[in-house]
This record gives structure tokens, C-alpha cells and sequence, in this order.
């Protein structure tokens, strides 16, 4: 027999800070591996370990292993939904330090949520979709349009394939530091990993912001005359 949802036993892995740092690192990037983990939560790696084994035990992490070291990452869409959704309502700390200053006003210029782009610039590369109507919104739903179909094909992105995974092909995710949506779904997602793969976006080891970069300024004109994406 199904019984009702525990909101509290989630509610208490969420509400220990250290594990709550774990969890919008992961929100802001891709896998990663304990002691990178326990580095930004800045703990020792026994501790983040711990951690880490009560938030993949809760169902909120998974756990992939790539050659010798294990790698975790969210467990899902829903657990990053959930992330954001929370996100939205928590009161604003200030910055104790001006690199910390930085890096939290590098995230609002661009960043991953989950596994699609996040920030102004995931704000901005959407609009300008809208706009070209590459994509185009009928109420809270994003549609691709067929010129966004030819637009996409020509990265050798297909649509249609797309379209015919269990993942809805786009969501208008709400983007917590701009106010307003961003592309997700598995066009979110792929456009995102397509855009690393050809060095039209870029990160680095010591930050979890994305940035575009001065060729892919450059490309995203000449693909979707975006004017904007990347700047500010």
C-alpha cells in the first residue's frame, strides 16, 4: 500500500547546511567527486562523505563511477526542480568576502542549472529564441517552431529524435537570480552540452560559472542573431 509523501525526512537532508552546500554545487554543475565536494561544502573529505552517503541514501544523489573515483551528481530533473523552487523563496545571505562577492555575481551572469544554462545568459539565449521565433511560448509551454527545427538540424541537433524521449523537449524553467525563465528540457540540456563540445561556452575548475565565449558570441550571432548572450 503507497503512503503519503515524507516531505520532512527531504526537508531535513536539505536543511543541514553543509549538505545544502552540496547540493547547489551539484545544481551548478556537473559530476563531481567527493573531494572536490568536501573543498566547496569546506569540510573534510570523512565528513563530506558522511554526508554524501545520507543524501544518496535519501534518494536525492547518484552515484557514477568513472574509472577508479565515483563521481555523484543530482538523482534526477525533479530534485533540481525542487532545488530551484526553494531557491526562489530563501532569504538572501550577503557575501562575507569580495570573492565571494564575485563568484555569486559570475553565477547570476551564467551558470548550469542541472544540466541546462542558467543566469543571464540562459535568460538572454532564450529570449532571443522567442524572439527569432526559433521558439515560440503559447501560455507557460515552449514550442519549437519549424525554422527553430532547420536552425537546431544545422548543429546537428534533431528535434524530432529529441522529442521522442520521456523528458519533455523543452520546459520554461524559472531562473532564480533574473526573475523570469530559461530554457530546459532535452533541448535545454542538449543545446548546452553542444555549446561546450564546440568552445561556444566555457567554465573553469575553480568556478561553477558558465561563460560564452568570444567565438560563440561570434556563432550565436551568425546561428540565431543573438546579440546580447554573453555580455554583462
Amino acid at each position: 500500500m503507497t503512503g503519503s509523501p515524507d516531505l520532512a525526512a527531504v526537508a531535513a537532508l536539505i536543511g543541514d547546511r553543509t549538505r545544502a552546500k552540496i547540493l547547489l554545487a551539484l545544481l551548478d554543475g556537473g559530476p563531481m567527486a567527493a573531494s572536490a565536494l568536501a573543498e566547496r561544502a569546506k569540510v573534510s573529505a570523512p565528513l563530506a562523505s558522511a554526508h554524501l552517503r545520507k543524501l544518496t541514501a535519501g534518494g536525492l544523489l547518484a552515484v557514477q563511477p568513472l574509472g577508479r573515483q565515483r563521481f555523484y551528481r543530482l538523482s534526477g530533473q525533479a530534485v533540481a526542480d525542487a532545488l530551484e523552487a526553494l531557491l526562489l523563496v530563501a532569504p538572501r545571505v550577503p557575501a562575507r568576502s569580495y570573492r565571494e562577492a564575485s563568484e555569486n555575481a559570475a553565477l547570476r551572469r551564467g551558470r548550469m542549472c542541472h544540466d541546462h544554462i542558467g543566469g543571464r545568459t540562459g535568460v538572454t539565449l532564450t529570449r532571443g529564441l522567442l524572439d527569432g521565433r526559433f521558439l515560440e511560448s503559447r501560455g507557460p509551454v515552449l514550442h519549437v517552431t519549424p525554422r527553430g527545427a532547420r536552425a537546431f538540424g544545422r548543429l546537428e541537433i534533431d528535434v524530432g529524435e529529441l522529442a521522442r524521449q520521456r523528458r519533455p523537449l523543452t520546459r520554461a524553467c524559472a531562473d532564480r537570480s533574473e526573475q523570469d525563465h530559461h530554457l530546459g528540457g532535452t533541448l535545454g540540456a542538449t543545446l548546452a552540452s553542444e555549446f561546450f563540445r564546440r568552445g561556444w561556452l566555457r567554465t573553469s575548475e575553480r568556478s561553477r560559472a558558465v561563460s560564452v565565449s568570444e567565438h560563440g558570441r561570434e556563432v550565436l550571432l551568425e546561428h540565431f542573431r543573438l546579440h546580447d548572450c554573453g555580455k554583462g
